[in-house]
C-alpha cells in the first residue's frame, strides 16, 4: 500500500498533537501556521475573490479562523468575521485579540451575513458530537444560501470527524483542508458529500513518529486508492494455466433475475479467475451461454451431485439472483455445508440475517439496508456510524465485510479497516453489486486472502467505475464496469 493514506480518529489527532506540545511545539505557533497555510490556500484555489468571510467559532479551530482571517487583510482582501460566540481556549483568544488588536471588529450571530465572494469554515473542527444550536445552525444555512465556495478547516461544520454523519444542520465545503492528519469521517457517508475536496497540511509535524509515540495515536484506518493495486495483485508466471488462477461456482439466477447471475459469472471471468462455473434455472442456462460462452453453466444438478460440484470449486459466490424461495434456500444451505471459500451477497446475505452464524473465511457484501438486516437495527443506524457498524459485522459473523456505499469499508478480523477512495455516484445502479461479487471471488480464487480479496475486489470495482464514468456518472452500467476490468487488474 505504497500510496495508501492513513487515516485517524479525532481522539487519534489529539493524542498526537499532545505528543507534539509535549516535544517542544508551541501550541499557538501551530494555530498561526494553520490559520496562514489556510488563507494561503484559498489565495491560490480562488485567486478572484475580493471579499471573503470567517466563521469562528469559541474552540481552537475558531482561533485558526482568526489567523486566517488576518492574514488574508494583510494580503489586501476585505475580511469579515463573524464569531458564533467568545473563544475559550487561550490559544484562540490570543488569535481573536490579534484580530481585534489590528483595528478589526468581529461580527456577532446578531449582526446577520455579510456578504462573500468566499467562506472559511472554522466553526467546530473535530469537536462536535452534537447538532448545532439553532442560532449557528441557521448561520450555517444563511452562508449555504449564498451560493459561495467554502473552504471548511478541519472538518465541515455538523459534520461528525469520526463517524461522517451529520446529527444535525451542516455546512457543505468545496474544500476541506486538514490539519495534522485526515479525519476518517472526510471519506465516507455525507462526509464524503460535505467535505469536497480534501487537502492535508501536516503542519511541519513528522505525523508518523508522533502517532507511534502517542498511545492512542494510531490510524484507524487506511485510504486506498487505484495506485495501490500494483502491489496488491499477484504476478502470473509466464508458464501459467487456467487451473493455476482457481476455480469460481457462481450459484444463483432464479426466475426473473437471471441477470444477476449473467453479471457475477462475467465478472468473475473478467476478474482473472482461470474457470468459472455457474449453476441455475433453465432460463439463466441459456443466458449465460448465449452471451458468455466462457462460462460453463448448467442447470442445478440434484443434490449429491451439487455437493461434488461445490467440492470442487475454489470459491463458492452465492447470493445473485439467488431469491428467498425454497430453490434459494437449499442452494444457501448447499453452499454453507460445503466447507468451501464463500463471497456472499443479496438474498445470500438476507438468508443469513435469518439465522446468523459464524462464517471464517467468508466475504461478505452488503449494501447498507442488507447491513442494517444481518445487524438487527434500522438502516439509518449504519449510515450514522458505518465505521461501527463495520466493526460489528465483522464480530458478528468473523468474516471479511465490504460495507458498500460512499466511502466503501472493508475490515476482517485483526486487520486495519481499508478505505475505497474511488468510485462516484454513477455506482448506484441495478447489478453492479452483482459484479462485484464476481470480481470478489475471483480475486480469492487467485489465492487472495478473504480480506485482500475483499479490498482489492472493492478498489478495482470502484476504479473501473472511475475510468468510464467521471463525475457523477448518468447512466453507467454494471456491464460497462466489467468490462474496464481488464487495464484495471493489469496496472
Amino acid at each position: 500500500m505504497s500510496h495508501a493514506m492513513p487515516l485517524y480518529c479525532a481522539d487519534a489527532v489529539r493524542a498526537i498533537e499532545r505528543a507534539a506540545f509535549a516535544r517542544g511545539v508551541d501550541a499557538f505557533g501551530l494555530m498561526t501556521q494553520a490559520g496562514e497555510a489556510a488563507a494561503a490556500l484559498l489565495r491560490e484555489r480562488w485567486p478572484q475573490v475580493r471579499r471573503v468571510g470567517v466563521l469562528c467559532g469559541t474552540g481552537n479551530n475558531g482561533g485558526d479562523g482568526y489567523v486566517a482571517a488576518l492574514a488574508l487583510h494583510r494580503s489586501g482582501l476585505q475580511v469579515d468575521a463573524v464569531a458564533s460566540g467568545e473563544p475559550r481556549t487561550p490559544e484562540a483568544r490570543a488569535a481573536a485579540a490579534r484580530w481585534r488588536a489590528a483595528g478589526h471588529d468581529v461580527r456577532t450571530l446578531a449582526s446577520g451575513v455579510p456578504d462573500a465572494d468566499a467562506w472559511i469554515d472554522a466553526l467546530f473542527g473535530i469537536g462536535l458530537s452534537r447538532a448545532p444550536e439553532a442560532p449557528v445552525a441557521a448561520l450555517m444555512q444563511a452562508v449555504a444560501a449564498q451560493r459561495r465556495p467554502v473552504l471548511a478547516l478541519d472538518v465541515p461544520s455538523g459534520i461528525d470527524a469520526d463517524r461522517g454523519s451529520a446529527p444535525g444542520a451542516f455546512l457543505p465545503a468545496a474544500m476541506t483542508l486538514c490539519f495534522v492528519a485526515a479525519k476518517r469521517g472526510l471519506f465516507t457517508a455525507l462526509g464524503r458529500e460535505a467535505a469536497g475536496e480534501v487537502h492535508v497540511d501536516p503542519l511541519g509535524l513528522d505525523v508518523d513518529a508522533l502517532a507511534a509515540a502517542a498511545s492512542e495515536g494510531a490510524p484507524s484506518a487506511w485510504a486506498v486508492r487505484a495506485s495501490d493495486l500494483a502491489d496488491a495483485l499477484p504476478v502470473r508466471r509466464l508458464d501459467s494455466h487456467k487451473g493455476h488462477h482457481g476455480r469460481v461456482l457462481c450459484l444463483g439466477g432464479d426466475h426473473g433475475m437471471a441477470g444477476a447471475l449473467v453479471l457475477c459469472a462475467e465478472a468473475a471471468a473478467r476478474g482473472g479467475a482461470g474457470w468459472v462455473e455457474a449453476l441455475s434455472r433453465p432460463e439463466t442456462v441459456f443466458a449465460l451461454n448465449v452471451r458468455r460462452p466462457e462460462v460453463m453453466a448448467g442447470v442445478v444438478p440434484a443434490e449429491d451431485a451439487l455437493a461434488s460440484r461445490l467440492v470442487a470449486a475454489g470459491v463458492v459466490a452465492v447470493g445473485p439472483g439467488l431469491g428467498q424461495g425454497e430453490w434459494g434456500r437449499g442452494l444457501f444451505e448447499a453452499a454453507l455445508a460445503s466447507g468451501r471459500p464463500l463471497v456472499l451477497d443479496a438474498d445470500a446475505l438476507n438468508l443469513l440475517a435469518e439465522a446468523p452464524r459464524a462464517l471464517p473465511g467468508a466475504v461478505l457484501t452488503p449494501h447498507p439496508g442488507e447491513a442494517a438486516r444481518l445487524l438487527g437495527c434500522r438502516t439509518e443506524e449504519v449510515q450514522s456510524d458505518r465505521f461501527a457498524a463495520l466493526d460489528a459485522l465483522v464480530a458478528r459473523f468473523g468474516a471479511a465485510v465490504v460495507l458498500k456505499g460512499a466511502g466503501t469499508v472493508v475490515a476482517a478480523p485483526g486487520e486495519t479497516p481499508r478505505l475505497i477512495d474511488a468510485g462516484h455516484p454513477g455506482m448506484a445502479s441495478a447489478g453492479m453489486g452483482d459484479a462485484l461479487t464476481g470480481l470478489v471471488a475471483a480475486l480469492r480464487a487467485q489465492g487472495l486472502s478473504p480480506f485482500d480479496a475483499a479490498w482489492v475486489g472493492a478498489l478495482a470495482h470502484s476504479a473501473a467505475a472511475d475510468a468510464v464514468g467521471r463525475g457523477r456518472g448518468r447512466g453507467l452500467l454494471a456491464n460497462d464496469v466489467i468490462g474496464a476490468f481488464g487495464p484495471v487488474l493489469n496496472p
